[in-house]
């Protein structure tokens, strides 16, 4: 026993091991969801986190920690946010099409998003800090996180609600389409994206290649205006 202590106090202290261990969940909770052709339920997201989150309590591993090593991945939510230009650019004729219902849409959605969740948060009483945190929850999160930091929120809180924020809606959203009748993927990905940023795309993409285009598109779209429109609700709302 005492020389696997000594073993996990020397690996504890490698910043790869975090990485790896992240890396290696995220594989086989995608590896799981395949097998089960991509059920809503079965998000990697979800899966990746149930199988890390259990492993750092056990080893009495703080956060502080954990993200020490695996900041590797942190880092790359900021090539990734750039990289939001692509489907913007490859469906510029598309954009310049529909220029007028994509603006309503993204416009009706952003706002929704934001303003539903600042009322709803101070109906129910919540902290002004707690608020703040969840306004921006539907973009994506390196855009979030700096909004939320820009208003007074809390990031770390901000952090944990964009995920849940995707989770949810990369789990529901082809049940409420369906249960909608809305049959558009154009339709189906643009509001996913806008609601549910990254991880709601990437569940367009599983479900329909157009859906994840539009989703992109609208991802890109949302995280542009929610943070200049995030300040503004959040001082007339508040």
């Amino acid at each position: 026993m005492s020389g696997v202590a000594e073993l996990w106090s020397y690996l504890s202290t490698s910043p790869l091991l975090w990485l790896t261990a992240t890396v290696l969940a995220y594989l086989a909770a995608d590896a799981l969801a395949r097998r089960v052709d991509n059920h809503p339920l079965a998000n990697p997201v979800i899966l990746s986190v149930l199988m890390v989150a259990p492993v750092l309590w056990l080893t009495g591993t703080e956060y502080a920690s954990y993200f020490e090593g695996a900041q590797f991945i942190h880092f790359l939510l900021g090539p990734a946010t750039i990289a939001l230009a692509l489907p913007l650019w490859d469906n510029r004729d598309t954009i310049r099409r529909s220029v007028a219902p994509i603006l309503l849409a993204l416009v009706a959605g952003s706002v929704t998003a934001a303003g539903s969740a600042i009322l709803l948060a101070r109906a129910f009483g919540l902290p002004t800090e707690v608020i703040l945190s969840l306004a921006p929850k539907s973009t994506t999160a390196p855009v979030a996180l700096g909004v939320s930091e820009a208003i007074g929120g809390l990031p770390a809180l901000t952090a944990v609600l964009v995920i849940l924020t995707g989770i949810i809606g990369a789990v529901i959203v082809t049940p409420l389409m369906g249960l909608l009748r809305i049959e558009d993927w154009r339709a189906r990905g643009f509001s996913v994206g806008v609601a549910s940023h990254g991880i709601g795309t990437a569940r367009a993409f599983q479900v329909n290649p157009t859906a994840g285009a539009y989703a992109g598109i609208a991802m890109a779209l949302n995280a542009l205006l929610t943070s200049m429109i995030v300040p503004v609700l959040v001082r007339w709302l508040l």
